[in-house]
């Protein structure tokens, strides 16, 4: 039985890539940022062979690595989410999403209003926690919607749940994602719900991601249409919008995120289990919160050997990321990095590095190998199974 567990630390980039000055990220190197502070202890990791990956300046490397390696380099004209998934899964995304540095234009926010009876406060990019704090009490005396951006491509809705409750909130979100299509197609609608009292606004754990259906057929197409099963932890449904994925687990964070990743693998199926690690970005990165970070990644270390542990004959651990999103940076923004690639399993050579590969598309390509699925999609296979 075939069991691949593919997990995403979300933001987790080792470098500037040779084009990050052309997005403003020249210098950035997450993971050598999240290593300079005190809590950062990843030794289960080393073992597997991070620090010996091409171009990463951390640590001791590794004498002899148990796992496989890999630099992987983003071909996409992006460093979001939704894109940095999409090119795992074997898309290529030649453009990038659009982005709203001075707010949606009057006429998308004209609509939106129009079509959810509400008006409508704020309409720039704003950071999360500040902008419910600018004008949450605002919202509620007036029942207007918060709307805001930030350099991502997302349209974000944020309302107190006394005021909206959440379901209508995410049906608010499904009039813009229905709206939000073609050149103004962003990657995702986020609903935003907070509680609280002027002054201590709280964003809830209720937000709801309306991503765009990937254009192209996916690893996750295939692996369905060939009769696996596709499980999803975390971000993974809404990142891919439901699309082949027989079965999914939503997370309140990285705890729990692991918590259920270690359920899946309790279960008798087989097929692929792609799994997102939201804490790095959403809670540290965005923040700059360079101790915050490492002590997540300390955990994340921490709690592998539990992963290891669950695994079974045929079974297949991947760990990568999708952007980086240094936090010692002034931006708060993601940032053009590479990702790291550890595989570990029998199946997979212990101590091989795969040097510097030329997209993320080559993991997708990698674990459809695996399956004997001829691929439909982007990349090249790492390894002949």
């Amino acid at each position: 039985m075939k069991r691949v567990f593919l997990i995403v630390l979300d933001s987790v980039g080792i470098g500037e890539m040779p084009d990050a000055a052309a997005f403003g990220d020249e210098g950035s190197n997450t993971l050598k940022a999240a290593s300079t502070s005190q809590y950062f202890s990843m030794p289960n990791m080393r073992k597997l062979g991070l620090f010996n990956i091409d171009g990463v300046e951390i640590g001791a490397k590794e004498e002899y690595p148990t796992g496989a390696f890999a630099r992987m380099t983003e071909q996409s004209m992006g460093k979001d989410t939704t894109i940095g998934h999409w090119e795992i899964a074997g898309i290529i995304s030649e453009s990038p999403l659009p982005t709203y540095p001075k707010g949606f234009p009057k006429g998308i926010i004209e609509e939106f209003s129009r079509k959810t009876g509400r008006g409508v406060l704020c309409n720039k990019p704003y950071s999360g926690t500040e902008v419910i704090k600018d004008y949450g009490e605002q919202h509620m005396k007036t029942g207007d919607l918060i709307v805001y951006t930030s350099a991502d491509s997302v349209f974000q809705v944020a309302a107190h749940e006394d005021v909206v409750p959440v379901e209508k909130l995410y049906e608010y979100c499904q009039i813009a994602r229905d709206m939000l299509v073609g050149k103004n197609g962003v990657g995702r609608v986020i609903a935003r719900p907070f509680e609280g009292k002027p002054g201590a606004f709280v964003r809830t754990v209720r937000r709801h991601d309306f991503s765009l259906v990937p254009p192209k057929v996916t690893m996750l197409d295939q692996i369905k249409d060939a009769g696996y099963e596709v499980l999803g932890v975390g971000k993974i449904f809404d990142i891919f919008a439901g699309k082949s994925i027989t079965d999914y687990v939503r997370t309140t964070g990285n705890l729990d995120g692991i918590d259920k990743t270690l359920d899946y693998m309790d279960r008798d199926f087989e097929g692929l289990c792609f799994v997102n690690l939201v804490d790095y970005d959403m809670l540290y990165g965005h923040r700059n919160d360079v101790e915050g970070y490492a002590k997540a990644l300390t955990y994340f270390d921490e709690r592998l050997p539990e992963i290891l542990g669950k695994m079974r004959e045929e079974d297949i651990l991947m760990i990568t990321a999708d952007h980086g999103c240094d936090p010692s940076t002034p931006s708060t923004d993601h940032s053009r990095e590479y990702t790291p690639l550890v595989m570990y399993g029998k199946n997979i050579p212990a101590g091989g590095n795969f040097g510097t590969r030329r997209t993320f598309s080559d993991i997708g390509a990698t674990i459809l190998e695996y399956f004997g699925i001829k691929k439909k999609i982007s990349g090249e296979t790492l390894l002949k199974f």
